[in-house]
């Protein structure tokens, strides 16, 4: 197995010849020099994340505030849970981004992975905003630890945890591609059907602000989705080996255990207690997108009869899309959640 040695910071013997530059296991300058990049996604990248840039106080609560204690008793322990779990999830982000960046030799790749730890950070600052503004002090704790008391809900905090440990302790280019899978799995099916929920709410003109947040939270998950299927794609591209049947297969079994934790959180914490949602929909959901995410990798289909999107579920692409000019579900009035001209939409 192919040990990884951290990057050192200070090498200006490093090599500079673009077509050398790996992903990993290569021998960098860390220079980082805009204008001459191996991995040409990049330019549009950097620029889509820059643009993204956004303040959470600027979002009213104050409907929110009034709306939070007359949801549905059901609604209120979902919307409690769902936000407890993504509190998490961008906390851990925050956290293991730098760690995987420490090992990534490619410094435009580095560049997009600094700006992700940021946005990461934004949106738990978001979060801890809803809960100032919504919640009591003590209702805040609550609900900000409920993912570390609710048996279900760290029971999925530990499947993603434990690969994110797994690296901490084996440095290998292995365990690096799986813990990069396990971020896209984070990414591309946790955040998306939590993120599902609250659009829910919206459609049931509940929790504006919420919503509101969550879109731009979204539009940010959309970048961050789109660097790491690229990323998995230059590894594949430049260390084939660890992308033969047999890797796949265990690539497939992570993320097929992802969606089977997600379903059975889905079931748990909304089944068929809310208005809008039921547990089939969220099934047919959660498995459109794990064919989805494991299309856009080269893994090929994960499970039969869920290639397209469910008819059930198209709101949730209306909500989530940045760039849909269009009048806002809560107010009479035209809104563009992106700054800049075009966002690549990796619902």
């Amino acid at each position: 197995m192919d040990k990884l040695k951290r990057k050192p910071l200070f090498n200006p013997f490093g090599d500079i010849d673009i077509l050398s530059r790996k992903m990993v296991c290569g021998d960098t300058t860390n220079l980082n020099d805009f204008n001459n990049m191996k991995y040409t996604w990049v330019s549009d990248w950097y620029r889509q994340a820059m643009n993204n840039f956004w303040i959470p106080e600027e979002i009213n609560l104050q409907t929110d505030t009034k709306d939070y204690n007359y949801l549905t008793n059901e609604e209120r322990t979902a919307y409690d849970k769902i936000l407890s779990f993504l509190i998490f999830l961008d906390s851990i982000q925050t956290a293991n981004l730098p760690n995987i960046s420490e090992y990534i030799t490619a410094n435009e790749i580095n560049l997009c992975l600094s700006i992700q730890t940021f946005q990461e950070a934004v949106h738990s600052q978001s979060y801890s905003y809803i809960l100032d503004t919504i919640c009591e002090p003590q209702k805040r704790i609550e609900v900000l630890y409920q993912w570390r008391n609710d048996e279900i809900l760290l029971k999925r905090n530990t499947f993603i945890g434990d690969l994110y440990n797994e690296f901490q302790n084996n440095k290998t280019l292995f365990s690096l591609i799986k813990t990069a899978v396990a971020n896209y799995i984070l990414e591309g099916i946790y955040f998306y059907s939590g993120f599902m929920f609250f659009y829910n709410l919206g459609r049931n003109s509940k929790m504006p602000g919420s919503v509101q947040i969550i879109r731009y939270i979204n539009r940010d998950e959309n970048t961050h989705l789109w660097l790491f299927r690229n990323i998995i794609n230059e590894l594949r591209q430049e260390n084939p080996e660890y992308f033969s049947d047999k890797y796949i297969k265990i690539y497939k079994d992570m993320i097929n255990e992802g969606c089977l934790q997600e379903i059975e959180w889905g079931n748990y914490v909304i089944g068929n207690n809310i208005s809008g949602l039921n547990s089939k929909m969220i099934e047919d959901y959660i498995k459109y997108l794990a064919n989805l995410r494991c299309k856009d990798v080269g893994f090929g289909k994960l499970y039969d009869g869920y290639d397209k999107e469910p008819e059930s579920m198209e709101w949730v692409s209306q909500y989530s899309n940045a760039n849909f000019i269009k009048t806002d579900f809560f107010e009479a009035k035209s809104t563009a959640y992106a700054k800049s001209s075009s966002l690549i939409d990796d619902l």
